[in-house]
């Protein structure tokens, strides 16, 4: 409840300054690849690993995260993670490799974030009653919308004028701000003790989680093809294991370490797969635009967060309208709508590259995409939640704000994938074509120029400097073709969506009501 005694939003404003810097970290650093590639001495395929990591760390121990709150309490589980992603925080800014970026960034903040996110789910919902607590949750996601739709020109303007590293640098400003404003936090009393908490549950969710998106991210090279279906279906198994375990312990009366029962409730269950379904595109998206906008047309980080940000401006305007949208459409049909109309910008956008494609060109589809996605962040969330009960609350962020980024996590790994394996494939086509496998075999031509794409950016290319105009063209080439063919497939992911979005329940009534009381 509202402390009548001080600011009024105060949890809010804490709690929107927390998801601020985490949903930052992505979106911002996702136009630096290429700065990152060069810096710190590495391939474009161990920074897309390290993103891919920093969104499954979060997703793979924020079940855990959650359930710790029963045990410290919500603040202190947050300002624990708050410390522990200020560590990380700091690290990543003295990064002097891609190993100690990777500790920094995917694992410290990781694991600070999945402490954090949970915590400030349940503090907002704890903090506020009927119509406020729909306009602190609509907060909350505006402000969550806007780190991601600011997060492309802040990392471009960092990167490009001054250095990428400020971009973690300037989050300990936020992490002292809210230091400074923890008072308007309230202490919930722990339910659980430490012996409660289910350890087995919490290994099998963190490691089955890890193994499923480091097979799909072994995919990005044919070497490590013969360990993908290991990892994949290890992964799956485990997972499944997970969830009989914590039947088991439910029906032996013991603490899981999160209620699986609210799967069975048919809006939980699609709410979360439909939130899953939104981050794989939109993860895809935000990868894959400046790969090639800094890979094929050399353009820098701030064009590349210059170029991001209609669709980021749509992303923020549209979740902010679909809130207001929900007062006359249910939010199922809201959602319906949005799923289309992402699919449909990026159908628009799989057929704008070439070696010619400007920034100009791929505007259009961008906001078209935004829209869309705007539309889905709007209500997913709300939705969702509003499906669990008061004693469920914690389960049920933890759950959600899991699903989200491993679905995050998944996008990054598995489109990035997909342009790999098309850029392969264009390699094949571009060289059996060419002059350049004489006297060598096509697989040895196709390793050198995978090479050169990951190092394309660096003084020291990995073919012979006479071969390079004509590498470069090939090389452009199956970029510009591999992207088509993946936005097609973001497409067909949208499409996907749409269809599971049929079946959701309408709740126009239940949410009214909400806001009335």
């Amino acid at each position: 409840m509202e402390h009548e005694s001080q600011y009024k939003w105060g949890v809010v404003l804490v709690a929107c300054m927390a998801i601020f810097i985490i949903v930052l970290d992505s979106s911002a650093m996702n136009v630096a690849i290429t700065n990152l590639v060069v810096e710190l001495n590495t391939t474009l395929s161990v920074i897309q690993s390290i993103i891919a990591l920093y969104a499954l760390i979060i997703a793979s121990f924020m079940l855990l995260g959650s359930k710790i709150q029963d045990i410290l309490g919500r603040k202190k589980t947050f300002l624990v993670g708050l410390l522990i992603y200020g560590s990380g925080t700091t690290i990543a800014t003295l990064s002097i490799n891609a190993a100690m970026l990777m500790v920094g960034w995917a694992i410290l903040e990781g694991i600070g974030a999945a402490l954090m996110l949970p915590a400030t789910t349940t503090l907002v919902s704890s903090s506020y009653e009927g119509k406020d607590k729909v306009t602190a949750f609509g907060i909350w996601g505006g402000i969550a919308a806007m780190g991601a739709a600011i997060g492309p020109i802040v990392g471009g303007i960092f990167t490009t004028y001054l250095s990428w590293r400020l971009v973690f640098g300037s989050e300990l400003i936020f992490i002292g701000a809210i230091l400074f404003f923890r008072h308007y936090l309230s202490e919930s009393k722990p339910t659980l003790q430490w012996k409660d908490l289910d350890i087995i549950g919490a290994i099998l969710s963190i490691i089955s989680l890890i193994l499923i998106v480091v097979g799909i991210l072994f995919l990005s090279r044919p070497e490590n093809w013969g360990y993908v279906g290991i990892l994949i279906v290890s992964g799956s198994i485990l997972f499944v294991l997970f969830l009989l375990w914590e039947k088991r312990r439910i029906n032996k009366g013991l603490e899981p370490l999160t209620d699986i029962s609210l799967l069975k409730n048919r809006l939980f269950g699609l709410g979360n797969l439909n939130s899953v379904i939104t981050q794989i595109p939109l993860a895809g998206f935000l990868f894959i635009i400046p790969v090639f906008l800094q890979q094929v047309t050399k353009t820098n980080a701030f064009y590349t967060g210059l170029a991001l940000l209609p669709a980021s401006i749509a992303i923020l305007l549209f979740s902010i309208l679909g809130a207001r949208f929900s007062s006359f459409l249910e939010s199922k049909h809201i959602i319906m709508i949005g799923f289309i109309v992402s699919a449909a910008g990026t159908f628009i956008l799989s057929s704008v590259f070439n070696l010619n494609t400007q920034i100009m060109d791929i505007i259009p589809g961008t906001i078209v995409f935004g829209i869309g996605i705007g539309l889905l962040l709007s209500q997913l969330t709300n939705l969702t939640m509003a499906a669990a009960g008061t004693h469920q609350e914690t389960d049920a962020s933890g759950f959600l704000n899991s699903f989200k980024n491993l679905g995050y996590s998944m996008g990054t790994a598995l489109i990035g994938v997909l342009l790999l394996i098309g850029i392969f494939g264009g390699l094949t086509a571009g060289i059996e074509s060419s002059n350049l496998a004489e006297n060598r075999t096509t697989s040895q031509i196709q390793e050198e120029l995978i090479n050169y794409v990951e190092n394309m950016q660096t003084d020291t290319p990995q073919i012979p400097p006479e071969l390079v105009p004509q590498a470069t063209q090939i090389v452009d080439s199956a970029i510009s073709s591999a992207m088509n063919r993946t936005f097609d497939v973001l497409g067909l992911i949208m499409i996907l969506g749409f269809i599971t979005s049929i079946f959701l329940p309408k709740t126009k009534k239940s949410l009214n009501k909400l806001k009335k009381d």
